[in-house]
């Protein structure tokens, strides 16, 4: 089954496995399957799938996958036939497939993301479930006594749950495309600005019913109907009616309070109680923050060398398709879900089979620009030296610091009636065949580079590649003259003039880098304040880690604006106590200055790489 059958099947797929299962391999499956209710310590059975490999002799290891979507429940899934493993599966494990509690034909109540203690051996949750579930295969299986866990997303959290409270019996994970923090950096909220569409979309696929589902929109370009919503408080009003309890949750809960924190993987994830292997990708339209996150969290506190990452040139889940050397425009140059593959294949060879000598680089990370795998001691590497790219008069980037006087700056307008889109349109469905969702951040960002709310900084042209390896920062100085505001930031390499190697590519701009930060919790994301009129003030955030060649003859670029719709909230850019209840009238135009001044000096911090102990900018 091809990958558009089986979105057309299932509108949420592409979330639930990412690219893994919807692209099947031909032919006749080598597996058995069995389809088993698993029980759990509270008396609930959870849907399993256990597959064998029918003429491989055991005992073999166990992989365990746990979701709570409906992709593996299709009839013609066999692992063997499944690009994401079908390597592992040639040579022999015992793949098992279960649904969480409450979702799909698993009984239970299902609980979206929710809170969990590290430290409550006691409690029923998803590490007691997965607990479980190891227990009992280990009884009825022909296993060798050695489990691993792997998963994409929710999937990818699951299974870093289950090593934060481990079977004895479970030797190695690898949680892919994980969330971090659903606040600060993932899925329903970045830096407390709000994802829109995907919230939306999300909340009501996973909690109107049982299985997936999607939102009964009547129209295609789904542009003009979240435009026709107006402010989100219309949301339960006139669709959801407060029976949505994900989206109940995000008007209770606009600020970061407990609620948030209890679920970030980043605050009960501490030390790596078992070899774990973290993996993501640069253009991620999810989670692109979660696992060089929790790999940095971790990291901290790994004192037997279990803690290794593994980061590609992906979006969301791309490693594990059958081919992923192209993503929208960016050719890779090679087929790098087949790297991915033989890297996974060797970390669970090795810890459930004994197989190679372990010796596992800490960090494998794809350099885009350049298109080779880096192999890195310590992550971020540790040969960077920060160095800052200014803005300068007349739209001009530069490594040297400004000279202009305290008044130099820019400006533009920001209406929250005419915002910036974040992708061409249409806007489709996000979960469905047709869809442009997993490639936005690979869009043209020409789209936008001429709007009079959209200030975009030019380098010249480069005489020297320039590598910049680790965290990305922002540091905009900048008034305003409404109360609240949001900073979208974005850094781009834009393609020669006349690019040689695709004539269609010339002028590309392509984002290495963006994220967004929203005003009010430029001192504290737990207490939102309203910005002073005509302040000056500095916005300093992440715009999170980057591997990537600048190569000669192409130019860096800066784009500054403030709305990024509909994937975000529009900002009413007056201060609300509760962007989620505010009303129309609430919404008003503001002009932003963005300063480049001696005093003033808008830039952004590139982890520039020194070549033969230097750096060379110019």
């Amino acid at each position: 089954m091809n990958k558009k059958s089986c979105l057309i099947l299932s509108a949420l797929l592409f979330f639930a496995f990412a690219y893994t299962s919807l692209a099947q391999i031909q032919g006749p499956s080598h597996y058995s399957k069995k389809e088993i209710m698993v029980p759990v310590r509270d008396g609930k059975k959870l849907f399993t799938r256990i597959y064998t490999p029918d003429s491989i002799p055991g005992p073999l290891p166990i992989i365990i996958m746990r979701s709570p979507y409906s992709d593996w429940n299709i009839g013609t899934f066999y692992p063997d036939k499944d690009p994401y493993v079908f390597n592992m599966a040639k040579e022999g494990y015992i793949f098992v497939y279960q649904n969480i509690r409450g979702k799909q034909k698993s009984e239970g109540d299902f609980i979206m993301e929710g809170a969990f203690d590290k430290d409550n051996w006691n409690a029923i949750d998803e590490a007691s479930d997965c607990y479980d579930l190891i227990d009992w295969l280990l009884k009825n299986t022909n296993n060798n006594g050695k489990v691993g866990q792997l998963g994409i997303s929710y999937p990818g959290e699951l299974t870093l749950i289950s090593a934060i409270k481990p079977h004895p019996a479970l030797k190695a994970v690898s949680p892919q495309g994980t969330v971090g923090d659903f606040f600060l950096g993932d899925d329903f909220f970045h830096n407390g600005a709000f994802r829109l569409a995907f919230g939306f979309e999300y909340s009501f696929s996973e909690e109107a019913a049982k299985g997936d589902t999607s939102f009964p929109f009547k129209m295609y370009d789904l542009y003009d109907w979240y435009y026709d919503l107006g402010p989100i408080s219309n949301v339960n009003k006139n669709f959801f009616h407060n029976e949505i309890p994900t989206w109940n949750d995000f008007i209770k809960h606009p600020n970061y309070d407990s609620y948030w924190s209890d679920k970030a993987p980043l605050r009960y994830s501490d030390t790596p109680r078992l070899p774990i292997l973290h993996v993501g990708g640069y253009w991620d339209q999810e989670n692109m923050n979660g696992p060089e996150a929790l790999y940095a969290k971790m990291e901290k506190y790994d004192k037997k060398n279990f803690n290794y990452l593994v980061l590609g040139p992906w979006c969301h889940g791309q490693w594990g398709d059958s081919n992923a050397s192209i993503l929208h425009n960016y050719d890779m140059e090679r087929n790098t879900a087949d790297d991915f593959r033989a890297i996974q294949k060797t970390w669970f060879d090795y810890w459930l089979k004994g197989k190679g000598d372990g010796k596992f680089p800490e960090a494998t990370c794809f350099q885009t620009g350049s298109n080779v795998w880096k192999q890195y001691a310590t992550w971020p590497d540790k040969s960077v030296k920060p160095a800052r790219i200014y803005l300068q008069d007349n739209k001009k980037l530069s490594f040297k610091k400004p000279i202009a006087s305290d008044n130099a700056y820019d400006s533009y307008t920001s209406d929250p009636e005419s915002p910036v889109g974040y992708r061409p349109r249409p806007i489709e469905l996000t979960y469905s065949d047709s869809s442009e969702w997993e490639t936005w951040l690979m869009e043209d960002q020409r789209f936008v580079d001429h709007r009079p709310d959209v200030l975009s900084y030019r380098s010249d042209t480069l005489d020297l590649d320039i590598t910049i390896t680790g965290d990305v920062l922002a540091h905009i100085f900048a008034s305003i003259t409404g109360s609240d505001i949001d900073w979208v930031i974005k850094l781009i390499d834009v393609y020669p003039v006349d690019y040689k190697k695709k004539q269609g590519l010339s002028q590309f701009e392509l984002i290495i880098a963006a994220d967004i930060f929203r005003g009010r919790f430029k001192n504290s994301f737990t207490k939102p304040e309203p910005i002073t009129p005509g302040k000056v003030e500095e916005y300093s955030f992440g715009l999170h880690q980057v591997n990537h060649v600048f190569q000669k003859g192409h130019r860096i670029m800066i784009q500054i604006q403030s709305t990024w719709f509909p994937i975000f909230d529009r900002n009413p850019q007056k201060f609300v106590p509760n962007i989620f209840l505010a009303t129309q009238k609430d919404f008003i135009k503001s002009t932003q200055h963005v300063y480049h001044s001696k005093q003033y000096p808008t830039s952004i911090e590139l982890p520039v790489v020194k070549e033969n102990g230097k750096v060379s900018l110019k």
